[in-house]
Order: C-alpha cells, then structure tokens, then sequence
C-alpha cells in the first residue's frame, strides 16, 4: 500500500501543522500549571484565555461563556446531566431524537434510570425532525431540548434556528451536540437561541481529548465531576494547556477562508454522489439531499455488507466508515439509518464517506474505481 485515500473525516481529522507548531511549546518550555501565580503559570494561563475568545469569537458567545472539558462527549454529559440535576425540582422532562450521538442518547438513558422522563423524537426519512412533535410533546415539566445541529451519520442539519425560537418561547433550555457542525457550518448561538452548545477538537483539524461547552450566561448547571475549582468551578480537572492552545488554533484556522473550503467540499460532495448514481444500481442516498454538511456522502448498496467494503477498501488504502465510529464493533444496525426507514439489510449495506479539505477528485475516482472492482461480491 503506497497511499492512504482518507475519506472518513466525521470519525477524526488529521492535526493541522499549524496547530501542532502552536501547541509545541506547551509540552515542554511553557509547562506551567494555570492555577499557579508565578510567571510561567501566568503565561499558561493567557494562552488558555486567548484560546477562549477565539472560540467565543467564532460562535458569537461571551468570553466567559466558554468552558473547556475533555471532549465533545464529556460536554454532552455536562450539558445534560448538569441541567437535569440542578432543575429537578423544577421538572423532569427532556426531548431529544432517535438520531443522536451515543453521548447525548446514553446519557439520557442513565438519567430515565434515575427518574427523568426522556422523549426521543423521530425524524423523516430525510432525519429531519418535525417542528411540530416538538411542540406537542412540550410539558410543563420539560427542563430541556437536546438536539444535534447535524448529524454524524448522514449529515443532515436540524432547523435549529426554529428550535431554538421554540425552546425560548416556551422558556426551555436548549442544548446542541455540534461536534460534527463546527468547522463546516457558521454558528451564531445568540441569533440562534442556543442556550448549551458543544464541541470537540480532533473534528476540525485540532487534537484529540479537548472539546467545549458554551454554556450562556445565566444559565446554572449542577457539576458531574468533584475536584478543584478550574473552568469557574464547573470542570475540576487541572487544564489540558496544549490541547486548549490547539482547539484554540484550529478553530481559527476552519473559519480562515471559510467559503472557498466550504465550496469545494460541496462540489466534492455531488462530484461524489454522481459518480456513485453512474456507475451502480439500486444504490441509495441517506439524508437530505441539500440540507446536509458539506462534506458527507452516506450511501446504501444492496446485497453487500458494508463491513465487508471497508475490509476491502482498506486493503486498497482507502479509509472509510460504516457508519459511526463511536458505535462500529456493535453487530447492529446503524440507529439513526433505522431511524430514517432502512430496513436492518439495507442499513448494514450502507457506506459513509466523509470528505476532507485535502481530498480530491482523483481520490474519488479512484474509491469507484474500487467499488466497482467490488460489484462481484454483491449475491
């Protein structure tokens, strides 16, 4: 294997140098603890300041809004645990869909363990959500709406402008996993309404086990994790410097030229999709078709298993993904493909290509070119 075609970019993102060249210093010459008053802990503790209102800038948040954490899951429990234990005498009820990342789905299925009630909304078979059922399942004892800006699978984006508006109206938090949408889509949590909104840094070329939570002024979460009293008292845990140096970086850097890397992954995306509906039958599309992240290309074939593809690309060198990787290993299905109506077969045929900001077309024709090499095991 000469090359690796990688075309799983929903799963991890390879480090952008400039963000490793940013972070360096903070392994070794820069090694203070931000906690600490002398020098050496000042200067650790500016680069985490500066990293804050970078993300703040990008999101439209408050400096001070910004909390640092471990990951996009880690922001995901904080988030909901975190408004379910401290408005439980205010109500038990949370929304959220079928379609969910396993952070943001485990989490409420450990709380309907401890009393909370949990309605998991459907979608169509687009994976949109109907605004509708949203509002007929508010109650007066809903404290929550946790729904994904888009989803990891196959990248269809929720109306969360419209969402937003409704949890405000009806006086609800509103929480977003928008780990798969930063970096790809423009996110203006005041416009929005959005009242909790996370995201992690290995998605958008930044390293892995640093995420954020925004958390908007005024709203209290109780805290999931004992210890000191970093991040204002909500997450113990000296900081992870480096890491917040380069989700700091990264982020900047994703929305540096933000239209012409978006425009390319478009085009890649339906240069992609052509190719496939050209040269196989009987193939299917997941998601919506316009409305759906730039770079992501989920796709059912028939009569194949879409483990047995993976095992074959990735002895041509091309990395791709059956669906998520937080839930690949199970056996089952793809939750959110059958969500959205794909019999277990069909899901467990389907394909997700996730495209990058280094990938070309030549990357694609040479991925048909493997699947077609492929066709012969379709029974």
């Amino acid at each position: 294997m000469n090359k690796i075609i990688y075309l799983d970019h929903a799963a991890t993102t390879r480090m952008n140098e400039q963000v490793l060249k940013e972070m360096l210093p903070f392994f070794s010459l820069e090694y203070g603890n931000p906690s600490s008053i002398y020098s050496i802990g000042r200067s650790a503790k500016r680069a985490i300041e500066s990293s804050r209102r970078k993300v703040a800038r990008v999101i439209n948040a408050k400096v001070h809004e910004i909390f640092f954490t471990s990951g996009g899951s880690e922001s995901d429990n904080l988030a909901i645990k975190g408004i379910a234990y401290n408005l439980k005498e205010k109500g038990n009820h949370i929304i959220t869909t079928k379609i969910e990342h396993p952070a943001v789905l485990n989490t409420c299925h450990r709380l309907e363990k401890e009393g909370f009630k949990i309605t998991y909304l459907n979608v169509d078979d687009k994976g949109l959500i109907s605004l509708e059922e949203l509002k007929n399942n508010i109650t007066e004892k809903t404290i929550l709406i946790s729904i994904m800006y888009a989803n990891n699978e196959i990248g269809t984006i929720e109306p969360i402008k419209k969402i937003g508006d409704i949890a405000k109206e009806h006086g609800i938090y509103f929480h977003t996993d928008a780990v798969q949408a930063i970096g790809n889509v423009k996110i203006d949590v005041e416009a929005m309404n959005i009242d909790l909104l996370s995201m992690s840094g290995h998605k958008f070329y930044g390293p892995k086990g640093i995420g954020v939570l925004y958390v908007r002024q005024g709203v209290e979460l109780s805290k999931i994790q004992d210890g000191g009293h970093q991040e204002r008292d909500l997450r113990a845990g000296t900081e992870n410097v480096p890491g917040i140096v380069g989700i700091g970086k990264a982020i900047e850097l994703a929305y540096e030229n933000f239209e012409e890397k978006t425009n390319k992954l478009k085009e890649l995306k339906k240069y992609c999709i052509e190719k496939l509906k050209e040269n196989f039958n009987n193939i299917r599309i997941n998601g919506d078709k316009e409305n759906r992240l730039p770079g992501n290309v989920n796709v059912s074939f028939s009569k194949i298993s879409g483990e047995e593809l993976l095992l074959i690309l990735d002895e041509k060198g091309i990395c791709t993904s059956a669906g998520s990787a937080c839930s690949s290993g199970t056996g089952k299905p793809s939750h959110v493909l059958v969500a959205i109506g794909l019999s277990d077969e069909l899901a467990n045929s389907s394909l997700r290509i996730t495209l990058g900001n280094e990938n070309t077309k030549e990357d694609i024709e040479y991925l048909i070119d493997c699947l077609k090499e492929i066709k012969k095991l379709r029974v």
